[in-house]
C-alpha cells in the first residue's frame, strides 16, 4: 500500500504533526482516537486522509524516507568538491535529531516483524545502498569495492545511530563515524 501525501497540503501538515508525535512517543499499539486527540485532531480526519492506522504508518514510513533522501541528496549536491563533507553533515543532521533514531528503530523493528506498513523499510535500504554505491564510486571506488562500501557504511551508521541513541554520548559517537568516514577513502584513484 503507497499513500502519495501531496507537499504543501493540509495532509502534509497533519502528517508531520503525526510523525512529531510518534517520534517522541513512539508507534506501539497507539489508536487512532488516542493519535487524534493527542495531536489536536478526530480520528475521523485521520481516516478521511488516510484511510486506515496502517495507511497513516505507510504515509510515515514514506514521508520519513524521502525527507532523509532528500536530505542526503542535497548536502552530497552542495559537497561536490569533497563529497565526504556532505556526508558528514548528512550524520550531524541525523544525530542532531534526537527523535529520528527511536522512530526509525520501531519503525525497523516492525519492518522485521512483518508488519505491511513498514515494509518499505526493506525498499528504503535497497535504495540507499545504491545511492551509496554511487557515492563511493564518485570518489574513487571501483564498482565492487564501492558496493561493499555502501553496505559498511550503511551498517556503521545504524549501529552509530542506535549506540548514540541509547547512550546520548554524542563525542563517542561523532569520533567513531569521523574515522569510519576516513577509512572509507580510497588511497589512490583505483580504489
Amino acid at each position: 500500500m503507497t499513500v502519495t501525501v501531496p507537499a504543501g497540503g493540509p495532509q502534509e501538515a497533519l502528517l508531520q504533526r503525526v510523525i512529531a508525535y510518534f517520534a517522541a512517543n513512539g508507534v506501539g499499539d497507539t489508536s487512532l482516537r488516542t493519535l487524534a486527540a493527542e495531536i489536536g485532531t478526530s480520528h475521523r480526519m485521520l481516516i478521511y486522509h488516510f484511510g486506515s492506522r496502517e495507511g497513516l504508518l505507510t504515509a510515515m514510513v514514506e514521508a520519513v524516507w524521502r525527507t532523509q533522501q532528500e536530505l542526503l541528496e542535497s548536502l552530497l549536491r552542495e559537497a561536490m568538491d569533497d563529497p565526504y563533507d556532505g556526508a558528514w553533515r548528512f550524520w550531524v543532521r541525523l544525530a542532531d535529531d534526537r527523535a529520528f533514531a527511536p522512530l526509525f528503530f520501531e519503525m525497523s523493528a516492525a519492518a522485521m516483524q512483518g508488519h505491511g506498513w513498514a515494509g518499505a523499510l526493506r525498499t528504503w535500504i535497497a535504495v540507499w545502498t545504491d545511492r551509496l554505491g554511487r557515492f563511493f564510486e564518485r570518489v574513487g571506488h571501483p564498482p565492487g569495492r564501492a558496493r561493499t562500501q555502501a553496505r559498511m557504511a550503511m551498517a556503521m551508521t545504524r549501529g552509530v545511530l542506535f549506540e548514540l541513541a541509547l547512550t546520548g554520548d554524542r563525542a563517542t559517537a561523532d569520533a567513531t563515524m569521523a574515522a569510519f568516514l576516513k577509512s572509507t577513502r580510497p588511497t589512490s584513484r583505483g580504489g
